[in-house]
């Protein structure tokens, strides 16, 4: 698992993230504990759980507690700022790509998740009476199979 590197400012954490300027324009407040959350969330082809956002966090705030990871993702998900998937393994990872045509390819071996962005996933639709009386908000598409690791 990743550790969250060292800032310029040598408080533990790089000074910016697409997702912590989106969140500093939104005038949320950053604190040392968040702000290490959110760097926990940095990088391409981020889909971390909760336990592996808190060990990346505690690198930087020790002190920072599973509670605080939790409350502050929840709130970031609430916010639509991140994500939270269910890959069926049983565990919630968060992704910090959010946005339209965004869908996810998993390894069924390893668990590995990447972010793709296929074609044709507008045409997907269902008929009024597939819709059970729903307002259709979004399409989620997943991907699986094995890795190259995994297939052999």
């Amino acid at each position: 698992m990743d550790a969250v590197a060292v800032g310029a400012a040598g408080d533990g954490v790089s000074a910016s993230s697409p997702l912590l300027d989106r969140l500093r324009s939104r005038g949320w407040r950053i604190t040392p504990q968040r702000r290490a959350v959110v760097q926990a969330l940095a990088g391409e082809h981020v889909h971390r759980t909760a336990d592996q956002v808190h060990a990346s966090a505690r690198v930087v705030v020790p002190e920072v507690s599973l509670a605080t990871v939790y409350n502050t993702l929840n709130e970031l998900v609430s916010m639509s700022e991140i994500s939270a998937i269910n890959v069926g393994d049983g565990s919630t990872r968060y992704d910090p790509k959010v946005g339209p045509d965004h869908h996810h390819l998993i390894c069924d071996g390893c668990g590995r998740i990447y972010d793709v962005e296929p074609s044709g996933v507008e045409a997907v639709a269902l008929s009024g009476a597939q819709r059970h009386g729903m307002r259709i908000d979004s399409i989620e598409v997943v991907f699986r199979g094995r890795c190259e690791d995994c297939a052999t």
